[in-house]
C-alpha cells in the first residue's frame, strides 16, 4: 500500500500558489484494508475515504469506462493491481496529472511540469472526450490560470468542438453547469470562462440567450465597443476587478439579454431591452437553478439599470417608485448591490468611461433622504391604519422633489 499527492495540490505548489486542500491516491489497496487502519468510506460511485486525522480525502487508485453518454455514464474499477499511472492516466489535463510519493519525489508521466512552464492546458489522453463535465472544467481553470498566460493547446481545442458536435455537452444536468459556472464567476478574469466555452461552441448549446449577444450591435455613441457580447465580458471583468460578490457577477452577466431579441430593423437601437430582457434572465436562471439571491438581483437590475443610469433626470414620485422596486427601504443592502451591478454596465465599455458612477450616487442619496421620514414620523401626526403607508410614501416624494429642485438650482451637492 503506497499513497500518493495527487493534482491540484502538486500544480499550485510547483506555480507557486498556495494550498488549500489536498487530495491522495493509494496504490495496492483495497476497501477493506483502508477500513481496518481507520480511514471512513465516502466515495458513492467509486472507494474513497477521510483520514482518520486529518480528514483529507485518500481515493483508491482507479480505472474508468463509457458506458453512456453523459458524465454519469461510466463503469469504476478499484483493486491492488491498478497502478499510478493507470489512475493519472484517466485524468483531464497534464497539469493535473502529477503526483508526490511519500519522500516528496515528482512523479510525472505525462508532461505535466513542461506544460505549466509552458502555460499550457493540454488534455492527457482521448480518455478527456468521454466526459463534458471537463469542457466546464477546463474553461474554468482557463478563467482561474489566464492572468499567469495560460493558453488551450490547440489539439484540445479541437477535442472539444468534437465533444460538442457529438452531443456529449447536451447531457450535461443543470446543477453541475451551474457549480462549475459559479466558481468561474468568482475568478479574477471570468469572461475567459464564457469565451472559452464560446470557441469551442459549448455555450450556444449551454447559454443560448448569452451566446446570441454576440454579433448584436449597439450605439457607437454610449457603446465604443459595439458589439453586446463584448460589453458585457468587459462589464464582468469589471465586476470581477471590484472584489464584487458572486449576486453581482451573475446579474452583470445576464443584465443584456434582451438586447438579443431586439428586430434587427431597429438596431443597433434597443429600445425597451430592458423589460424584455426579464424573461430570458428567468428562464436561464430556472434551467441552471441559480440561487434565489441571484435571481432577484439580477431580474430587478435586467429590469431598471436604465433607470438606475438616468436616476439624475427622475422625479420625486418616479425615484420613491424605483427604490421600491428595489425593495430599498426593507432591504438595503439588495440596492448596494444593484447598484454595484449597474454601475459595472456603465463603465464596463470601451473608450473612456466615467470613473464615477453618477446614477448610483444620485440613488444612493434619494435613498438616505427618503429613509429619513419613517412610519413613526407619520403616526406621531396622528395617522393611522392604511393610510399610513400613503402619508409615508406622499411625505419621502415631497422630500425627493425638494431635493430635486434644490439640485436643479445647484443649493444642494447632489
Amino acid at each position: 500500500m503506497k499513497t500518493y499527492l495527487v493534482g491540484g495540490a502538486v500544480r499550485d505548489e510547483l506555480l507557486g500558489l498556495p494550498v488549500h486542500e489536498r487530495d491522495w491516491v493509494v496504490v495496492g489497496a483495497t476497501p477493506e484494508q483502508m477500513r481496518a487502519q481507520g480511514y471512513q468510506p465516502v466515495g458513492k460511485d467509486f472507494p474513497v475515504f477521510l483520514h482518520p486525522q486529518s480528514k483529507e480525502e485518500y481515493a483508491l487508485a482507479r480505472t474508468e469506462r463509457k458506458t453512456a453518454v453523459g458524465y454519469h455514464g461510466f463503469e469504476f474499477h478499484t483493486g491492488p493491481e491498478v497502478t499510478l499511472e493507470d489512475d493519472l492516466i484517466r485524468r483531464d489535463l497534464t497539469i493535473n496529472a502529477m503526483a508526490r510519493d511519500s519522500e516528496g519525489a515528482l512523479i510525472d508521466p505525462y508532461g505535466g511540469q513542461k506544460d505549466l512552464e509552458g502555460r499550457m492546458l493540454r488534455h492527457v489522453s482521448e480518455a478527456f472526450a468521454e466526459d463534458p463535465v471537463r469542457i466546464l472544467r477546463l474553461a474554468r481553470f482557463h478563467a482561474r490560470f489566464a492572468a499567469l498566460g495560460f493558453r488551450i493547446a490547440d489539439e484540445t481545442m479541437a477535442l472539444m468542438r468534437k465533444m460538442v458536435e457529438a452531443g456529449e455537452v447536451d447531457a450535461l444536468v443543470p446543477e453541475r453547469i451551474w457549480q462549475e459556472m459559479r466558481r468561474a464567476l468568482m475568478h479574477e478574469r471570468p469572461s475567459v470562462f464564457i469565451e472559452t466555452l464560446r470557441a469551442c461552441g459549448a455555450l450556444a448549446r449551454i447559454l443560448p440567450e448569452l451566446d446570441a449577444l454576440w454579433g448584436v450591435p449597439q450605439t457607437a455613441k454610449y457603446h465604443p465597443e459595439v458589439d453586446t457580447g463584448v460589453h458585457v465580458m468587459m462589464a464582468l471583468d469589471l465586476a470581477a476587478q471590484e472584489q464584487q460578490p458572486l449576486e453581482v457577477r451573475y446579474t452583470v452577466l445576464v443584465h443584456d439579454l434582451g438586447k438579443a431579441l431586439t428586430p434587427e430593423r431597429f438596431l443597433p437601437s434597443h429600445r425597451g431591452h430592458e423589460k424584455k430582457g426579464v424573461a430570458p434572465v428567468e428562464a436561464v436562471s430556472e434551467r441552471l437553478r441559480v440561487p434565489k439571491a441571484c435571481v432577484t438581483l439580477a431580474k430587478v437590475v435586467t429590469a431598471e439599470h436604465l433607470n438606475v443610469h438616468r436616476a439624475e433626470e427622475l422625479r420625486g414620485e418616479t425615484l420613491l417608485k424605483l427604490l421600491e422596486r428595489f425593495d430599498a427601504f426593507r432591504q438595503p443592502e439588495r440596492l448596494d448591490l444593484g447598484i454595484a451591478a449597474c454601475s459595472c454596465d456603465a463603465r464596463g465599455r470601451g473608450g473612456s468611461p466615467p470613473k464615477e458612477y453618477r446614477g448610483g450616487k444620485i440613488l444612493r442619496e434619494a435613498f438616505a433622504r427618503a429613509n429619513q421620514i419613517q412610519a413613526r414620523d407619520v403616526m406621531a401626526e396622528g395617522v393611522q391604519g392604511a393610510e399610513i403607508s400613503q402619508r409615508l410614501r406622499k411625505r419621502r416624494i415631497e422630500v425627493l422633489e425638494q431635493w430635486r429642485s434644490e439640485r436643479d438650482s445647484g443649493d444642494a451637492d447632489g
